[in-house]
């Protein structure tokens, strides 16, 4: 069995998270199981990916159907809560090394906006179980992700 390993799928264009769901496919097709946890994402249709299960399963923590930007304060901090849930349901499946591959889509997103330090989500990955392959998506990275990811990968548009 090989050791697990941190990715890093930032930039600007578009594909991050459809790149990253493409590994949980290819998990799925060797056998193995991904979880999917969104971050920062508009409430959209997944109900074509429980199609996917057991093998790869998706959750999202936040409540609200509109973006972050767009809540009231008083949404902000009930979704902040919630992100939080996300991110400890994180650290218990890299604990227990529940899956083969996690996804945590946009959480560089979370960074940004200032609703969990860097440190928060290097303290995560610190808890990873040695198997589990761990993906990581967003528009900016930080430097010490960038220092603790295995591969990196800047997704930008060049047309």
């Amino acid at each position: 069995m090989e050791k697990g390993t941190i990715q890093i799928y930032h930039g600007l264009g578009q594909g991050k998270s459809s790149a990253a769901l493409g590994q949980a496919l290819r998990n799925a097709e060797e056998g193995k199981t991904a979880i999917i946890i969104q971050f920062m994402k508009c409430q959209i249709n997944t109900d074509y990916l429980k199609k996917l299960e057991p093998e790869v399963k998706i959750f999202r923590f936040e409540r609200t159907e509109e973006g972050f930007n767009d809540l009231t304060d008083e949404q902000k901090e009930e979704e902040k809560i919630n992100i939080q849930n996300g991110l400890n349901y994180a650290k218990k499946v890299l604990g227990t090394g529940e899956c083969d591959l996690l996804i945590l889509d946009e959480v560089l997103g979370i960074i940004d906006e200032g609703i969990v330090s860097e440190q928060d989500v290097l303290d995560i990955l610190d808890g990873k179980s040695l198997y589990t392959n761990v993906i990581l998506t967003g528009y900016k990275i930080t430097p010490g992700l960038f220092e603790k990811a295995d591969s990196v990968l800047n997704v930008k548009p060049e047309k």
